[in-house]
């Protein structure tokens, strides 16, 4: 299994006999150049550890190379439709660059140019409500000559309409149902397979990526798919093989953060009303500007004076410089203790900001009846394990300083933050790899990240 991220190419090597990995190897991603260099390179240290060459039954990959998958959500109300339409891409393995709610403009549709989207998603309106802004957005995006591939998933009570714009433009256009059909509904599977199927078809060949082709078997997943898939499977267990139950897992690239959550959307608590549109069990959210290198100076804009004041650095050390040498040197790897601290502040501060856009919240209302709260997002205070992969968080010997910063927090008490979790390690970074594996043989996938999954000391560290 290979997994073409934005700054490193891994590779698993797995025996189906033993049900074990037999090696891992790693290489610095060369998209830019020839994406086959980096993984030819990943490929011979992998040869290397497993004392010469051996032949494989099959060879799959994941991708999130050259900017992984960007798409544009266009939706009606941004708190409903455009909401729908931004988990459809996030849970697809999206990044979503752009949204946009109500009439879209000539500026909007000249950011989706310039930012080279890769998908736009067209929603709107529950079944049989509004029509008259989708049909508006289809048209100016018509009008506009956009070639880009679109996705509809609003009203179905205006799909011919959708349809026959689409084929008097030449749109490339893909009809599937609706994201929204009632209110704070939602029905996701359908775009995200008609996604997955645009990226197999389109994206992966516009992003040169689909010349790797000729060396292994198929490219099948977007790489934060992939990991949403394992994430998924080790949660709720296969067949026999019990699963960890409710979990949360952190993936801090060089690019970006990416939040998955597995668990029920209820509420925790009698006194908790819960509103908002209907979240899924398996969710991820993804964070464009917070990263470990590319989106390295996201970090520090993320970040308040204040809180920059109380990060534990030396007097004679300038974070914004730190931040920017990380920035313009992608591929640099940390060799001395300094730089391991400053990639561990980096790394809090992109799980910290990361739970805060991802975990639910409360609001507090006064009522006959005494204080009521009203819930919106998901309540994570009862997780069983937090679960942390990533480059980061592998080459640290004190993860759990990193991971940490999930938990619950005495001045933000609104965030329903995960408060008493395990944490366990994705040291061999296998994770997208087992996503992969899930696809053929979901078992033994499970069984290698049970086995796989290091338990962090977290009492020996607590106090540090």
């Amino acid at each position: 299994m290979i997994d073409f991220g934005s700054t490193f190419t891994k590779l698993t090597a797995v025996d189906t006999e033993t049900e074990d990995v037999l090696a891992t190897a790693s290489h610095f991603t060369t998209v830019d150049t020839d994406i086959t260099i980096g993984y030819e390179n990943a490929l011979a240290e992998l040869y290397k550890k497993l004392g010469g060459k051996i032949t494989f039954d099959k060879i799959i990959g994941c991708s999130s190379a050259a900017g992984g998958l960007k798409m544009c959500a266009v939706g009606l109300v941004e708190e409903l439709t455009l909401e729908a339409a931004k988990r459809v891409c996030l849970g697809a393995g999206a990044k979503v660059d752009l949204a946009f709610s109500h009439h879209l403009t000539n500026r909007n549709i000249d950011e989706i140019i310039d930012k080279k989207i890769d998908i736009i998603l067209l929603c709107g309106g529950t079944d049989g409500g509004n029509s008259e802004c989708v049909l508006f957005n289809q048209k100016m995006l018509a009008e506009r000559g956009i070639k880009i591939p679109i996705i509809y998933a609003g009203n179905k009570d205006c799909q011919d309409e959708i349809t026959d714009i689409s084929r008097r433009y030449g749109l490339n256009e893909y009809v599937c149902e609706n994201v929204m059909p009632k209110l704070n509904v939602l029905n996701i599977t359908d775009a995200r397979e008609k996604i997955r199927e645009i990226f197999l078809k389109n994206i992966i060949e516009a992003k040169g990526i689909k010349k790797i082709e000729k060396a292994i078997d198929k490219v099948i997943l977007p790489t934060p798919e992939s990991v949403l898939q394992a994430a998924n499977l080790l949660s709720n267990g296969y067949m026999h093989e019990s699963g960890l139950g409710e979990i949360v897992l952190v993936d801090i690239g060089g690019a970006t953060t990416d939040m998955y959550s597995m668990c029920s959307a209820s509420a925790k608590r009698s006194d908790v009303v819960v509103k908002g549109l209907e979240e899924p069990y398996a969710k991820r959210t993804v964070e464009g500007d917070l990263g470990m290198r590319y989106s390295a100076l996201g970090v520090l804009g993320a970040l308040t004076e204040e809180e920059i004041k109380t990060i534990d650095l030396d007097e004679n050390v300038d974070l914004k410089k730190e931040l920017i040498y990380r920035h313009e040197h992608v591929d640099t790897i940390p060799t001395n203790e300094h730089e391991l601290h400053i990639d561990r502040i980096i790394g809090s501060v992109c799980v910290d900001k990361a739970m805060s856009r991802h975990v639910g919240k409360l609001e507090e209302s006064y009522t006959p009846m005494g204080m009521l709260y009203t819930q919106y997002g998901k309540d994570l205070s009862k997780i069983r394990y937090v679960i942390g992969t990533g480059g980061v968080l592998v080459r640290n010997e004190d993860p759990y300083q990193i991971l940490k910063a999930v938990e619950f927090d005495i001045k933000r008490p609104m965030e329903l933050r995960p408060t008493y979790p395990s944490y366990l390690l994705d040291a061999d970074y296998i994770l997208a790899a087992m996503g992969l594996l899930s696809q053929i043989d979901p078992l033994l996938a499970l069984k290698i990240m049970k086995k796989h999954l290091k338990p962090i000391d977290v009492d020996k560290n607590k106090d540090k």
